[in-house]
């Protein structure tokens, strides 16, 4: 990552309304080519949403919103998407190996391609998420963990130069929360991919995050983690008392207000992060 290059992503006063709601309010957001940014918030803060803007799903209200240089369109084969886990049906004849060629041609109509540049570009993508040993066999047959390695092959296929991810370590134990955290790390490492990954839980990413991105209401503060996960930040962005703790090694967010970050059936919300450690390690 260089500090002269281009931005990969590109919002200027990006602001969205849904009728009286604001989702996003005038955010400005540079991400640099291999730049790891955490985007981090409450259930309906408008992460995924955002998310949709860039893929081309959603159109801003106001401001802009660019993709290397360009305003964000469907099928852009320069932005990868890994979306939330969610199992395959056991009885779906889809190869490991098709779900991630359709990274290549899903946008495309009428049968997949089967060139060589094609198998290549298939093997090189499973290679680099260690599925190799498994890529011939059905997708509903394979673990959580090693579905959601194929995602992120599927999503790196096409070598995007932006990485969009969404909760991709959800229903994940902590074992493949770390290995699928660690594929992406050395994604954006060696290939300069600029990543946004949304997430409820930081801890597994906190040692590759450059900043975090935290969303509230349509309001928003951006930074280091330390800089952002801060008694005195976050409670000026809910615009209540939450306060932030050491415990046992690991900051805690919480909210005691019901204003304050609360999920919907709870009285509480809890963000988890490791204490910042010398060197950047968790």
């Amino acid at each position: 990552m260089t500090a002269t290059a281009d931005p990969a992503v590109d919002l200027r006063a990006a602001t969205l309304r849904y009728g009286e709601r604001t989702v996003l309010d005038r955010l400005d957001l540079d991400v640099a080519p291999g730049e790891f940014v955490a985007v981090l918030g409450p259930n309906g803060a408008g992460k995924t949403t955002l998310l949709k803007v860039l893929l081309g799903l959603v159109e801003l209200t106001s401001g802009e919103a660019r993709i290397n240089g360009r305003p964000p369109r469907r099928g852009n084969h320069h932005v990868g998407y890994v979306p939330q886990q969610q199992a395959f049906d056991r009885d779906l004849p889809i190869r490991a190996r098709d779900l991630v060629q359709f990274g290549l041609d899903g946008h495309r109509r009428g049968l997949p391609l089967r060139s060589r540049a094609t198998r290549a570009s298939v093997d090189a993508a499973i290679d680099a998420v260690g599925a190799r040993a498994y890529a011939d066999a059905p997708i509903g047959m394979l673990s959580g963990g090693e579905q959601q390695r194929l995602r992120i092959a599927q999503a790196l296929v096409g070598d995007p130069h932006v990485l969009l991810c969404d909760e991709p370590l959800l229903s994940l134990d902590l074992s493949h929360q770390r290995g699928v955290s660690r594929l992406i790390d050395e994604r954006r490492r060696a290939a300069g991919t600029a990543v946004i990954f949304v997430t409820h839980e930081i801890n597994p990413i906190l040692a590759y995050v450059d900043r975090v991105l935290y969303l509230v209401g349509g309001r928003s503060a951006i930074g280091e983690p330390g800089e952002v996960l801060t008694s005195e930040r976050l409670s000026d962005l809910y615009g209540t008392t939450v306060d932030v703790v050491n415990v046992r090694g690991r900051i805690v967010v919480v909210g005691s207000d019901e204003s304050a970050p609360t999920e919907p059936h709870g009285s509480h919300h809890h963000v988890h992060v490791h204490e910042h450690a010398p060197g950047g390690a968790p």
